[in-house]
């Protein structure tokens, strides 16, 4: 529930959402906020737009009598009390923001006589557009200033949000074939190289409740200079025996800048940076699956269809995982350790590693150059370069998508969005661990992948999604040789059954 003055604060989860207003198709604004019982919003990396749901309980027949069909508008305003910087605030208002669009009505049920319960299904303008545009005509010049037209385009996407874009080195002439927007640009996000001396290959595309962003994952974790960024936020899974102050900075900052530092810091301070509650969907890594995937070995052969040859590239993950930034620095989340008892053919040998099998995972890539008169590759650059850059993108990716994901439950905090750096610190779980030292692996930097923004009459909670591509404290071996164990052979013996 708001509070009683928009600016005052009165606990960790309070909030600002004071009117929620369906505008019909005749253009007739309906206040429903009292028949609100739940209200998300949803926001990803991994989604082009934001989407949500509200949960109606219902005695008035808005069904019926507006009537609610699916091409209606919805207007609000979520924040935190006291957030008045513009960014902050989650503003889908028809004078300062940008309506959604209603687009399904679901689970109707009658509760009792005269009472109905039922869903509605939101989203941004752009997710609808996205269906009925599409994108025919070729963009010559760097993949970025591609990625503004497209969105911009007054006959297509037609957004009038806030577009941020992290320029590309790479520039290309590419003929975009009759399809939807949010397709082409993902086209171009397969092809975007990182400008600087990043060596970051492809990029994300996303909407968050403060506009749209392209960009790389290593944009997320360094600056331009490739610096570590701040975190906006540091979190703490605090266990009651154990004690420990974790970090206020992001949230007095926040708010000590908004109202002074008259309001009730030290327990809403203490509740905004506790995790409610955790768990980690993936943090001991799917060795068979990034196998599989080609994040730990990657061949790829290129087809040069212009002059008839091929070329080979071996993508290797620990030879080339420095190449790009990562969230906790050049701390592989698997260690190179032998792990079987083939050997390289390095002087001297040395048993293989699990990024010293390139084949377990093979693509073929056709490439050309001169395809629209230019004498380059698929990514815009030297054609011999394509097999290199497909390998490093395809790991890069897989490193988020299937690395450590951590799953946690948070205060409400509306200036939190997707592609945010946040910390999050967890004691290491061990008996002997007295003095509170935090876990060396799984402690650290995190990139917020997806939130849930969820609303109830009483509490602003933020269901988080994060991910990293690397381990707090690095993994340490002295092996150099595989363990073969007591009863090894290394040359299997066949015997005739006849």
């Amino acid at each position: 529930m708001s509070s009683r003055h928009p600016d005052q604060l009165d606990f960790a989860g309070d909030f600002n959402l004071r009117d929620i207003t369906l505008i019909n198709h005749e253009g007739i604004p309906t206040d429903i906020r009292s028949l609100v019982q739940e209200f998300n919003i949803y926001e990803s990396i991994y989604n082009h737009c934001i989407t949500g749901t509200i949960v109606v309980t219902d005695a008035l027949d808005l069904i019926g009598n507006l009537p609610i069909q699916g091409t209606e508008r919805l207007t609000f305003k979520l924040s935190t009390p006291g957030t008045n910087n513009s960014d902050d605030i989650i503003d889908c208002s028809e004078e300062t923001g940008h309506p959604m669009h209603i687009y399904k009505l679901d689970s109707r049920q009658q509760l009792q006589d005269g009472l109905q319960v039922y869903i509605i299904y939101f989203a941004s303008r752009e997710f609808l557009r996205n269906m009925r545009t599409k994108v025919s005509r070729s963009y010559t010049g760097r993949l970025d200033t591609m990625v503004n037209a497209i969105l911009s385009d007054k006959e297509g996407l037609d957004s009038r949000k806030k577009i941020t874009t992290q320029e590309t080195k790479n520039q290309d002439k590419i003929v975009i074939p009759n399809i939807s927007p949010f397709a082409a640009v993902d086209m171009l996000c397969t092809r975007a190289l990182a400008s600087g001396n990043s060596n970051s290959v492809g990029y994300h595309f996303y909407e968050t409740t403060k506009g749209f962003q392209f960009r790389s994952w290593e944009s997320m974790c360094v600056d331009y200079r490739g610096n570590p960024r701040d975190v906006v936020q540091k979190f703490e899974y605090k266990v009651m025996q154990l004690g420990g102050e974790a970090s206020k900075d992001a949230i007095t900052s926040h708010m000590d800048s908004e109202y002074g530092t008259n309001h009730k810091s030290s327990k809403i301070l203490d509740e905004y940076t506790s995790v409610q509650d955790y768990k980690f969907l993936n943090n001991f890594h799917d060795v068979a699956a990034n196998t599989a995937l080609g994040t730990y070995g990657h061949r790829v052969i290129t087809h040069n269809i212009y002059n008839k040859s091929y070329k080979v590239d071996d993508y290797h993950y620990h030879n080339q995982f420095d190449e790009s930034n990562h969230l906790d620095g050049n701390n592989p989340a698997i260690v190179d350790s032998p792990i079987d008892w083939d050997t390289t053919n390095t002087t001297p040998p040395r048993h293989k590693g699990i990024s010293d099998y390139p084949e377990s995972k093979v693509t073929l890539q056709p490439t050309s150059q001169f395809l629209h008169g230019e004498d380059t590759g698929n990514f815009g650059t030297n054609v011999e370069d394509d097999g290199k850059f497909e390998g490093s993108r395809i790991s890069q990716l897989n490193q988020v998508v299937a690395g450590t994901k951590l799953q946690m439950i948070i205060k409400g905090q509306s200036y939190l969005s997707a592609g945010d750096l946040i910390e999050f610190n967890v004691r290491a779980i061990d008996h002997k661990n007295l003095n509170g030292n935090y876990d060396a692996q799984y402690s650290g930097r995190y990139i917020v992948t997806a939130i849930r923004h969820r609303t109830t009459d009483t509490d602003y909670q933020q269901h988080i999604e994060c991910a990293k591509d690397s381990v707090f404290n690095p993994f340490v071996t002295e092996n150099k040789q595989y363990f073969y164990g007591t009863h090894h052979t290394e040359n299997a013996t066949f015997e005739d059954t006849d």
